[in-house]
């Protein structure tokens, strides 16, 4: 299991190119051990990067595992994972190729073992970047691999992602007054007018929220441009905003709040994403809980996630997911890592899950 974790890791999985080699790995190490893959194009800048697709079993339910081969960028050292007290750290190993392997192994498992469900793994290219055009997920859902319930591997710390929240990203545009640099009283900064725009975001009613899982959205000052030469008071200036907004709430109406500013501001939508949403009595949440509760001292409980994931494309044709992974931390930051005994008792959890859901098909389908 390491050892798989730490090829994947391996792979620079930021660039197109590397992501699709990855994914080569992948099929490649699924039918050297006598599993078929069915591989299909249509993501990334082109059109050219693959997702991957395996199946395992014949009956019902039928359980989606997912997990994305890409990776945020990282430095060089990132890319080389090394093992410190009982911790594996590398770029991606905990968001999300720990999982990803895991899952690759409990698939093996259930080929070798025999399952009385069907279970399909997808593995998509681009679950951390937005290229244009359809994400893997999408592509794989419009080729019809959808089922009763999925699993992102997605890190959670074996707690059962049941919310996610909505995204929202908005680009603002402010207009102040150009003067020489040596008098910017008689100017207006827009890069100031920037940062105060952004403050009063902070004071808007939608801001102090919150929800049964959330206690208030994300706001994120992303990015800014402003000014052109140091001589000069900047007239203009454009700042990005990444929002994660909460299950309940309208993005049109956080737009309009925040257009409702006194300030000389045009505000553009970017991009929307629907928040996601299971419920705890879900017969397969309540499944997995039972299952992460033999393996995890504390208890698994139904938790929110502020980050969005690939469940969003599932649920709008009728799939409901969640967010469950392993044990580790420091996603997307310069120390991440996955505790190693946890994925062990990953692979097992997913593969005792499909064996309940399998015994208990009929039941469940009925209550779904």
């Amino acid at each position: 299991m390491l050892a798989l974790t730490r090829r994947l890791v391996g792979y620079r999985s930021y660039t197109p190119g590397t992501t699709q080699a990855a994914v080569e790995f992948i099929r490649g190490w699924f039918e050297a051990r006598g599993l078929e893959t069915l591989t299909y194009e249509g993501a990334g800048p082109g059109g050219e990067l693959a997702s991957l697709v395996v199946r395992v079993g014949s009956g019902e339910p039928k359980i989606l595992f997912h997990g994305h081969v890409d990776v945020v960028p990282g430095e060089e050292w990132q890319f080389d994972p090394r093992e410190e007290d009982g911790e594996l750290h590398g770029r991606g190993v905990y968001d999300m190729k720990g999982a990803l392997a895991a899952m690759m192994y409990a698939m093996e498992d259930l080929h070798l073992l025999g399952c009385e469900a069907t279970v399909e793994l997808l593995v998509v290219p681009d679950e951390e970047r937005e290229y244009g055009g359809p994400k893997g997920a999408e592509v794989l859902i419009r080729h019809g691999h959808v089922g009763d319930f999925l699993i992102t591997g997605e890190p959670t710390d074996f707690h059962v992602g049941t919310q996610a929240k909505g995204v929202l990203h908005l680009r603002v545009n402010l207009r102040g007054k150009s003067a020489h640099g040596s008098r910017p009283w008689l100017g207006k900064n827009a890069v100031l007018m920037a940062y105060e725009h952004y403050r009063r975001v902070l004071e808007l009613p939608f801001a102090h929220e919150r929800s049964e899982l959330f206690p208030y959205p994300s706001i994120n000052f992303a990015r800014i441009i402003g000014g052109d030469v140091i001589n000069r008071v900047p007239d203009r200036a454009t700042y990005d905003m990444d929002i994660r907004y909460l299950p309940g709430q309208d993005p049109r109406e956080i737009t309009r709040q925040i257009r409702s500013i006194d300030l000389p501001a045009e505000v553009e939508v970017l991009y929307s994403c629907e928040p996601t949403y299971v419920s705890h009595d879900n017969p397969y949440v309540k499944a997995l809980r039972e299952v992460a509760a033999r393996h995890y001292h504390g208890n698994p409980v139904g938790v929110g996630r502020h980050g969005a994931s690939d469940i969003v494309y599932f649920q709008r044709v009728g799939v409901p997911g969640v967010e469950f992974g392993p044990i580790g931390g420091g996603h997307h930051g310069p120390n991440e890592y996955v505790v190693c005994e946890s994925l062990e008792a990953y692979r097992q959890m997913l593969v005792q899950f499909v064996h309940i859901v399998g015994r208990n098909a009929k039941r469940l389908v009925k209550k779904n």
